[in-house]
C-alpha cells in the first residue's frame, strides 16, 4: 500500500459556513441573450456573489477569478 506523504489541503472553512464550488454560477446559456441583459446578469451575480460573501457563504474561486469566468461565459 501506497501511503500519502502530503494530503490534500482543506478549505479554511468557518463554523456553518457554505462552500460553493467553482464554477457557479453556470451562465453559458445567456450568451444567447442580447448583450445589454447579459451585462445586466453580469452586475447581478457580482451583487449575489457580494451578498452570500457577506452572510458567510466562502467560494472557492477568487472574486477576480470568479468576475473573469463569468464574463467569459456571457461572451462580454
Amino acid at each position: 500500500m501506497t501511503s500519502i506523504t502530503k494530503p490534500a489541503q482543506a478549505l479554511p472553512q468557518r463554523a456553518g459556513a457554505l462552500i460553493m464550488p467553482s464554477g457557479w454560477p453556470c451562465c453559458d446559456l445567456f450568451k444567447l441573450f442580447p448583450e445589454e441583459a447579459r451585462w445586466q446578469f453580469y452586475e447581478w451575480v457580482k451583487q449575489q456573489r457580494t451578498f452570500l460573501e457577506q452572510h458567510g457563504w466562502i467560494f472557492e474561486e477568487s472574486y477576480d477569478e470568479y468576475v473573469r469566468r463569468v464574463a467569459e461565459e456571457l461572451a462580454l
